[in-house]
């Protein structure tokens, strides 16, 4: 099976020469990296060329690095229904840089990019609808980003005097606390067996 992959890896990368960059199998499924700028040209290729037939978008989403000069990854999931294979591409895209949208070749790519846009901020060019889609109105910053506050910036609540929904800053009952689950038992003397943490903090 990885011998099938790695050839169709290398046959779209001979095919897409200047639009995809590398390929790889991961976990069993083929991966290739895109120019985000090329990503509707890779997209088409992949739906109608006879070797692929990747006709089906099964998700759109991204992965956050924040320390790094494209900080995200734009991640497409195709499948093959008549190839029976998946396929994953990537598209490395900097905060405030855009990626176009797929919408012109799968409709399934509306909805996702709106996610993909409200949870990452991720802006998809040329999008025809792309606003929130699982926040609020008025949401402020996008959730998945990992430098987005745990507690968030606002909390709603019900007012039963004026029988609406209210929302106000987050007011922390407590200092937050941040856990690294290393020792589930901080603070105590009793050190449990492998807990390395806790043996360095006697020393």
């Amino acid at each position: 099976m990885d011998e099938a992959l790695t050839e169709l890896g290398s046959y779209i990368e001979a095919a897409l020469a200047g639009k995809v960059t590398g390929s790889e199998i991961v976990h069993g499924e083929l991966m290739i990296r895109a120019e985000s700028s090329e990503i509707v040209r890779v997209l088409i290729f992949l739906r109608d060329d006879t070797n692929c037939k990747f006709q089906l978008l099964v998700d759109i989403t991204a992965v956050d690095f924040p320390d790094r000069a494209e900080r995200f990854d734009v991640v497409y999931n195709l499948l093959s229904v008549r190839q029976n294979q998946r396929i994953r591409i990537k598209a490395a895209v900097a905060e405030n840089a855009t990626i176009p949208s797929a919408v012109p070749v799968f409709s399934t790519a509306g909805w996702l990019e709106r996610e993909t846009w409200d949870l990452f901020g991720v802006y998809f060019s040329d999008h025809p609808d792309l606003r929130r889609i699982l926040t609020d109105y008025g949401f402020e910053g996008h959730p998945l980003r990992k430098d987005f506050p745990l507690t968030g910036f606002v909390e709603t609540r019900y007012d039963d005097e004026l029988k609406r929904v209210v929302y106000e800053p987050v007011a922390l009952t407590q200092e937050f606390r941040r856990f690294d689950f290393q020792s589930p038992w901080e603070g105590t003397q009793y050190v449990l067996p492998g807990d390395e943490k806790a043996e360095e903090e006697g020393r």
